[in-house]
């Protein structure tokens, strides 16, 4: 069963919220997919870290982890023998974290999960193409 059919089955209330969040993990070393010297808001400066982007489904009855996905800076993406090594195909392409934030809640929304309304950090709101996908849901 997939998250989002268990989240339905078990967390599903129409008064429910799709929350999308980024989190950094600082890291030592350069050899983790996606570490990188990049900004984390969780250490509140640049710092070597990985960067994870998260869906979860809030609702009266709990939170649930819906997906995730790893950022893949653009020194990753440049780097087609790093990827290969990494097992990461050389052709993926760079995205910014609301791409893949995008692509969560799109999932999210063809599997039926309820949601009032969504939220997130800011970067998602000042995604332009972001903000045209969700003006074109029901949900707030």
């Amino acid at each position: 069963m997939s998250c989002a059919a268990m989240s339905i089955q078990h967390l599903g209330d129409p008064t429910g919220v799709l929350v999308l969040d980024e989190t950094g993990f600082l890291k030592n070393g350069e050899h983790s997919l996606g570490v990188a010297r990049q900004y984390s808001a969780t250490a509140g400066n640049v710092e070597n870290c990985q960067i994870g982007v998260f869906l979860s489904d809030a609702s009266p009855l709990g939170h649930a982890l819906l997906d995730r996905e790893r950022y893949l800076p653009k020194a990753w993406t440049d780097d087609g023998a790093r990827c290969r090594q990494a097992g990461i195909p050389a052709d993926r392409p760079f995205a910014t974290t609301p791409q893949p934030a995008q692509q969560m809640l799109n999932q999210a929304f063809r599997a039926g999960v309820p949601a009032t309304w969504v939220t997130g950090d800011r970067i998602y709101g000042a995604d332009r193409r972001g903000r045209l996908g969700l003006e074109a849901q029901p949900q707030a």
